[in-house]
């Protein structure tokens, strides 16, 4: 029983297989908690990269706006610039 034992854990092929198994999880430059590290990045970057997308569509959509419609420039003009009609004063209100 115990020969049969020795035999088996002592057979090279199977030390080899474990070795190689150890060294690719903890010791490889590509190792199991780099390729975690890298993929967070990835997922991180990717959600991002959705988000700002999403920024551009939503820019364009703003800039064609100010392209066709005369009410969006002035609205736009009133709120940015502090634009004011000849016969109007304009109030800001500065929070603290």
């Amino acid at each position: 029983m115990f020969k049969k034992i020795f035999s088996v854990v002592t057979n090279k092929y199977l030390l080899t297989v474990v070795g190689l198994a150890v060294w690719l999880t903890f010791f490889d430059r590509n190792d199991i908690f780099t390729q975690y590290d890298l993929k967070q990045q990835v997922l991180k970057l990717e959600k991002e990269r959705n988000y700002y997308l999403q920024e551009i569509i939503a820019n364009n959509q703003a800039i064609e706006e100010l392209h066709t419609n005369q009410k969006s420039i002035e609205k736009f003009a009133r709120e940015t610039y502090l634009m004011k009609r000849d016969n109007e004063d304009v109030f800001v209100i500065v929070k603290k």
